[in-house]
């Protein structure tokens, strides 16, 4: 899988990169913000996986992915987001699938081994 990570925390950027190192991904390629993001994707860029930060120094992930879809960018998404708040995921994430957006899942940081891979599964299907 090809996958773009935008993450604009560095060292958070870094340690997803080795959880999905360990994974076996290794077609990665990192950005600090959307600007970065959505720079990388007017070039041409497409990727099989976006995973982005919800909450973003120069906006709102669910804005990114819904950029990026536009674009023929990506094929699908996960938002991430180190507020534990499962109420606040479930909101975005439905509004999301309303938008019909490509996202896959709204996980917690950190991210769970097992959840991710569940997570991800459709994009192995289709």
């Amino acid at each position: 899988l090809s996958i773009l990570i935008v993450e604009d925390h560095p060292f958070q950027l870094i340690g997803l990169e080795l959880f999905l190192n360990r994974l076996g991904y290794f077609r990665l390629t990192p950005a600090i913000d959307i600007t970065e993001a959505l720079s990388l994707l007017s070039q041409g860029r497409q990727f099989d996986l976006l995973i982005c930060d919800q909450h973003l120094d120069d906006g709102y992930g669910i804005d990114l992915i819904e950029n990026a879809y536009a674009m023929k960018g990506i094929r699908h998404a996960i938002l991430i987001s180190g507020i534990d708040d499962s109420v606040a995921r479930e909101e975005v994430h439905s509004a999301a699938v309303k938008r019909n957006l490509p996202i896959l899942a709204y996980l917690s940081k950190p991210l769970s081994l097992v959840v991710f891979q569940e997570a991800i599964m459709p994009v192995w299907q289709g």
